[in-house]
């Protein structure tokens, strides 16, 4: 492993601090040991490292973050962050905190079950010991071995058997007014055979110093059970992300899942998908609007188990500015998985010069009777579209916005809940008209 000086410095700052805050008495805590111990020694990815040779997030940290101020609790008014006209369950966390003074819940006992990730742990809830840390591999990535060993607060949340439940939203908001940020957070998220659920997981900030989250979530969605994620990122401030978001289906089960990455500074989006079961239905939209100096790098894993399953992933990017779109696509069709359908796509449009997009789906397949395919395509606006919309007497940035958004609506039109598509809508077509 090549790690440069710097890398190896933050590496062994972050340990340190784990290390500090490690508590051994809590329920968990030898496998919060495990991960520190792989942590140490991985390190951070380093600029070589084939999973983030497009991402240097050793770099990106060593140079705008020090480590050494503590997150602190937080008074935020969290309302302008929230999503008006949707009915939902609503909880919020604060600079890693939850807070219960802003949090909302709707839907009855009999339907869901919420508390602290850390409580269940405590009080040795069988669903919680059969699944935490048991999806999201934390022996083969740094940072999600980080946030195995470091998460201080989380969320569970079991959604019963046969239950048909409003939508769960997740604010995660930080306070960045006072200075510097750091989040580790978990999650864990089951939803029962039969059942049928929305969650929504939101990013967002206030106050303009750096703020970096590393954040891990498990969700285990069982037999004939249906889960539509949902995860937007539109922080304004200076936001530094890692996010994993780890999919375990059994039998029949069927997710949906919408990145819209819209703002931030660095964000890293890890989305897997294991299908260990028969009859498996996956779908995968991304959409990532870039500007000025950003960074967005989508990573993906949809791991075919078993047989006569489908998944479908369609992921879209607009770039301007200097920034730069990252997309890597992985699919796995194990010997097991005969019947496979898999289709996979990366579509992108650069809109200046410097500009850029690292596109790479690939296939790996040791089946023969399935039927898959992957494809990606960079290119610029489309002048025949621009110009048809000129001669009608629409003005250039007018006309511009307007084919952007048809690029873009692809994505918007398989939201399948009609408040949070008329939301999405909005904030993407405010996006384009502002900032493309």
């Amino acid at each position: 492993m090549n790690v440069s000086v710097n890398e190896s410095n933050i590496s062994s700052e972050i340990a340190q601090l784990i290390e500090k805050d490690l508590v051994l008495d809590i329920p968990g805590s030898s496998l919060r040991k495990e991960a520190l111990e792989i942590f140490k020694r991985l390190g951070l990815p380093a600029n070589k490292a084939e999973e983030y040779k497009d991402t240097p997030i050793a770099r990106l940290l060593q140079k705008n973050f020090s480590f050494q101020s503590p997150s602190v609790r937080s008074t935020a008014d969290p309302a302008s962050f929230l999503i008006p006209s949707l009915e939902a369950n609503v909880i919020v966390f604060i600079n890693g905190h939850y807070s219960k003074e802003n949090s909302r819940i709707i839907s009855p006992d009999s339907e869901i079950a919420i508390s602290s990730l850390a409580d269940a742990l405590a009080a040795d809830d069988p669903v919680v010991l059969k699944h935490f840390a048991k999806h999201a591999d934390f022996k083969v990535d740094a940072l999600t071995a980080w946030n195995t060993a470091a998460w201080n607060e989380g969320l569970f949340l079991h959604i019963r058997k046969n239950q048909v439940t409003k939508p769960i939203i997740i604010h995660h908001i930080q306070d960045a007014v006072a200075g510097e940020v750091v989040t580790v957070s978990r999650n864990l998220l089951v939803v029962d055979g039969g059942s049928k659920t929305t969650l929504i997981e939101k990013f967002d900030s206030c106050g303009q110093a750096n703020h970096f989250s590393n954040h891990v979530t498990e969700v285990v969605v069982a037999e004939n059970a249906e889960a539509n994620f949902y995860s937007i990122q539109n922080d304004n401030g200076n936001r530094y992300q890692y996010n994993l978001t780890q999919f375990y289906q059994l039998n029949n089960s069927r997710v949906n899942t919408y990145s819209f990455t819209l703002n931030g500074k660095m964000i890293r989006n890890n989305l897997q998908l294991l299908l260990d079961g028969e009859g498996i239905e996956s779908h995968m939209f991304g959409l990532y609007l870039l500007d000025k100096d950003s960074l967005a790098d989508n990573h993906t894993v949809v791991d075919h188990r078993k047989a006569n399953s489908f998944s479908n992933e369609l992921y879209k990017g607009i770039m301007d500015g200097n920034s730069k779109g990252v997309f890597n696509g992985k699919i796995y069709v194990r010997p097991n998985a005969q019947k496979t359908n898999a289709f996979q796509a990366n579509r992108n449009i650069l809109l200046t010069d410097k500009a850029t997009v690292n596109t790479k789906p690939q296939l790996e397949i040791w089946a023969d009777d399935v039927k898959c395919s992957h494809g990606c395509t960079t290119g610029q606006l489309d002048e025949e579209a621009m110009f048809y919309l000129r001669t009608r007497g629409i003005s250039k940035d007018t006309a511009r916005a307007m084919v952007l958004y048809a690029f873009a609506g692809e994505i918007l039109d398989n939201v399948n809940h009609p408040e949070l598509k008329h939301y999405l809508d909005q904030l993407v077509s405010e996006r384009l008209h502002k900032n493309f």
